[in-house]
């Protein structure tokens, strides 16, 4: 996992923020505090934020998935572009990480926007599908265990309305997955997952290569 987008010197890097990231401050001091926690490389970059914000308002999005939030960038990066009447379904399985989340999300004043949910996020998505909420999705955000990638895809494929869009991360891996030499099981499971995309014929596809690969999956 990585916090910038792969493949760019440091000035040009630099460069591209300058002249594009439009960062708003609370987003700005949650990215700062979470840069201090031992697992800080979680964090998505704010280039990826700002990038998923323009989505979701592209989109016209009302209703979201967030499977993974750590501490909570993603969903408020996406609360802050929804609408008044917005809804966003979190799932995670650490309070430690979502309480730093909760705390951003109401000083935003988005937290009556963000359903959280404390268990495993296969859980929270097959109760979804059995209540009633399949097709209802406009938007989906995938970063959590890579291990379950496929089965979060899978879920979140049904609850996403025809033409709404899912979106994972860390597709690139660090590079690794180009990397022949590299058979680690995590690295090896997200090499099958591209695969598995490329061939699914039930989606749009764009592999964009900004921070550490964002798979873009619009369902057809």
């Amino acid at each position: 996992m990585i916090k910038k987008t792969i493949g760019l010197e440091k000035n040009l890097y630099d460069y591209l923020l300058s002249v594009s990231l439009r960062e708003p401050e609370i987003l700005t001091q949650l990215r700062q505090e979470t840069a201090e926690l031992p697992m800080a490389i979680m964090q998505i970059s704010p280039e990826q934020g700002q990038f998923m914000a323009l989505l979701v308002k592209l989109l016209g999005a009302k209703k979201t998935l967030d499977i993974g939030v750590f501490t909570g960038y993603s969903s408020l990066v996406v609360a802050l572009a929804l609408p008044a009447d917005g809804k966003i379904v979190a799932c995670d399985v650490s309070e430690e990480y979502t309480n730093i989340a909760r705390r951003y999300w109401q000083q935003a004043g988005v937290a009556d926007k963000i359903d959280l949910n404390i268990a495993p996020a296969l859980e929270t998505l097959d109760r979804l599908l059995t209540t009633g909420e399949a097709e209802s999705f406009d938007f989906a955000f995938i970063d959590a265990d890579k291990g379950n990638y496929e089965n979060y895809y899978e879920r979140s494929l049904q609850l996403i309305r025809p033409g709404g869009l899912i979106a994972i991360d860390n597709v690139l891996w660090s590079g690794k997955v180009a990397d022949p030499e590299i058979q680690d099981n995590q690295t090896k499971k997200i090499r099958v997952f591209n695969q598995k995309l490329h061939q699914d014929s039930r989606i749009t596809l764009s592999l964009v290569p900004i921070a550490d690969g964002l798979t873009l999956a619009r369902k057809n």
